[in-house]
């Protein structure tokens, strides 16, 4: 069997790459993933799914059916990207895909295209391998990932799926893993701190008071092992009818052990200290919310909190994924996501926390590439992610192949 699924996917390695650069083309930044949805749709009519959908979020969602109504595997990868940034960091156009190197460059090349165009190909390459699957497989091309925590995963697994009778059991994640099979990562939140009074001069103490207790409290944190643990943002200032508002921004990591109450409730005992003989100052902590529009339309509040994750590393999922991998011979590294920088994550936390999926990360991207400038992904790696992810599947909701000879292993 693994001797078959290696030929075939050799025979796609140009094919998906060609669409992996096709989706880098298209800039896709959080809520404007309308073109790249475009394409993921196009190309799985055209790579043969049974169904192909797009649902009220604007997720793009191929499915093919198994002989019987589950179980259900999910592969999701995210359409959007963050913005390129400052250009002169780049050496190259950031939506020129471009080929050198043995690896594929331009903006979302590790996070999160490359990944997607590997979990679309690998789907199309059970169907040409003619591996009949027991249970289905959904290939989901989700939105607002960056910039709006998941809401294209809330939607999918809230309302698309349940509607199309498919619940999944596992879920495989495209993102950046350099092919490692990865299980959990921290969480993070965005808190913000209002200081409001009558008095224009109260504020502002409370205001220096609250930025340097914080100030202080980032720069004992930092460096400990590259991990980002809390940003503290300028104070900002409003004056209004009844006097004057500052708002100071905090971006925290949230470990596995942390809720986000809890967070929240330290952080207003230490701001209450730091106020304390500013004078008539009204105090309020709260996490962040806002409310997004989607590009079809749809609007939606978003609270920017992003919860630790993690999968058993016994659950059935990782056991079976192991095994797969290392029957097909290739690299079995389990592991966890470092996220470095705060304001990076999964939809880990979604599929585990909130829908009780368990999951795993299996992408070609390299973490240390995600949001950077020149990102790009290895080719060795996009062809081999279509080649593990279709495995894993198969040893998850694919019919058992008896009869092969060592030759086919």
């Amino acid at each position: 069997m693994y001797r078959i699924l290696k030929s075939r996917n050799e025979a796609l390695r140009e094919d998906v790459v060609r669409f992996a650069g096709e989706l880098i083309a298209l800039p896709s930044p959080s809520l404007g993933e309308g073109k790249v949805a475009d394409r993921v749709e196009a190309e799985m009519t055209a790579l043969g799914y049974d169904r192909v959908i797009r649902d009220a979020a604007g997720n793009v969602v191929g499915v093919f059916f198994g002989r019987e109504a589950g179980p259900t595997m999910l592969f999701n990868g995210h359409m959007d990207t963050v913005p390129p940034g400052d250009s002169t960091e780049w050496s190259r156009p950031p939506f020129e895909p471009a080929v050198a190197d043995g690896r594929l460059y331009g903006r979302g090349a590790a996070d999160c295209k490359g990944g997607l165009a590997a979990l679309v190909y690998a789907g199309a390459l059970l169907r040409r391998c003619l591996l009949p699957l027991q249970g289905n497989l959904v290939v989901a091309a989700t939105v607002a990932e960056e910039n709006g925590r998941s809401l294209g995963v809330r939607t999918l697994l809230g309302e698309t799926l349940p509607a199309m009778d498919l619940r999944p059991a596992h879920a495989l994640l495209g993102e950046p893993t350099a092919l490692g099979l990865y299980y959990g990562h921290d969480g993070w939140m965005e808190i913000e701190i209002r200081m409001e009074g009558p008095d224009p001069f109260h504020v502002q103490d409370a205001a220096v008071a609250v930025l340097g207790l914080f100030d202080g409290d980032a720069r004992r944190a930092a460096g400990a092992e590259g991990v980002e643990q809390l940003s503290v943002g300028s104070a900002r200032f409003e004056d209004g009818e009844g006097g004057r508002r500052a708002t100071i921004s905090l971006t925290r990591r949230l470990n596995p052990a942390e809720e986000a109450e809890g967070v929240l409730a330290e952080v207003r005992r230490h701001a209450e200290l730091a106020v304390q003989g500013s004078g008539a100052v009204a105090l309020q902590v709260a996490a962040r919310t806002e409310t997004q529009k989607l590009y079809t339309g749809t609007t939606s509040l978003v609270r920017h909190v992003t919860h630790a994750w993690a999968t058993d590393p016994f659950d059935p999922l990782l056991d079976r994924a192991r095994g797969a991998l290392a029957a097909a011979g290739c690299e079995v590294r389990p592991g966890r996501w470092k996220l470095g920088r705060l304001g990076m994550g999964t939809a880990g936390h979604v599929l585990v926390n909130e829908f009780k999926v368990p999951t795993v990360g299996y992408g070609p991207g390299a973490e240390e590439q995600a949001h950077a400038p020149d990102e790009y992904v290895e080719l060795e790696r996009l062809s081999g992610a279509v080649y593990g992810a279709a495995a894993v599947a198969h040893s998850l909701v694919g019919i058992p192949v008896f009869g092969w000879t060592s030759d086919d292993i």
